[in-house]
């Protein structure tokens, strides 16, 4: 008998709670609706954000393989140089149309052209493209025999606590001080290379010009 009645009590107080629940959620249904109205418009604007996040990258990838074809072609076809410069942009990959253009006309010995497109590079993101476009303005520089430019160039990138490709930095710099008749200068860097990047490419050229201006002693 005992054992019904608490049953019974707690089936009164189960109804209870669930009327109460229902008596809440009526007198609080504008709330509950405007909070889950809020949660789902949020939803939807991170979806949308997302898919343009995606639309962007899938634009940008559209971009990048442009650019390398005309890359690869425009050698045979100069025309194709005024759309490679139409792409040239901020975004993430087509900043690389800017460094095909300086390689260009490095190549048609036209430095002027190739320091203007390297003046204009993007420098809002600070990664590989723009430590190469760094480096290879430093290179215009100095076929332009703007020596103190380009030293300024190598100096401010080797400044950074973990310079980019530090061995390359530095053989590029020893290459001005050479050509600027600083041998002892050059040589330093030279045997610094040669002695910290013993496994590099850059290492063995840093280990052949140290013999090679030795000799000239």
């Amino acid at each position: 008998m005992k054992q019904k009645v608490r049953k019974k009590i707690k089936q009164d107080k189960f109804i209870d709670l669930v009327n109460k629940a229902i008596q809440f959620v009526l007198e609080k249904r504008k709330i509950v609706y405007l909070a889950a109205t809020g949660i789902l418009v949020i939803a939807l604007i991170l979806l949308g954000v997302r898919l343009l996040q995606s639309g962007k990258v899938s634009g940008q990838n559209r971009v990048l393989t442009r650019i390398l074809e005309l890359d690869k072609s425009m050698r045979d076809n100069p025309d194709q140089v005024a759309e490679l410069e139409s792409l040239a942009g901020h975004g993430k990959f087509d900043r690389m149309a800017y460094l095909k253009l300086a390689a260009y006309w490095m190549e048609q010995k036209d430095f002027a052209k190739a320091e203007a497109e390297l003046k204009i590079f993007p420098k809002n993101r600070k990664d590989l493209l723009y430590f190469q476009s760094r480096d290879m303005y430093g290179q215009v520089l100095k076929r332009q025999e703007k020596y103190a430019d380009a030293l300024a160039v190598y100096d401010a990138l080797l400044a950074k606590p973990k310079a980019y490709a530090a061995d390359v930095l530095y053989f590029h710099k020893a290459e001005i001080l050479e050509e600027q008749g600083e041998l002892e200068k050059a040589l330093e860097l030279y045997r610094k290379v040669e002695a910290d990047f013993q496994q590099t490419y850059y290492g063995y050229e840093a280990a052949q010009k140290v013999k090679t201006l030795e000799e000239k002693k």
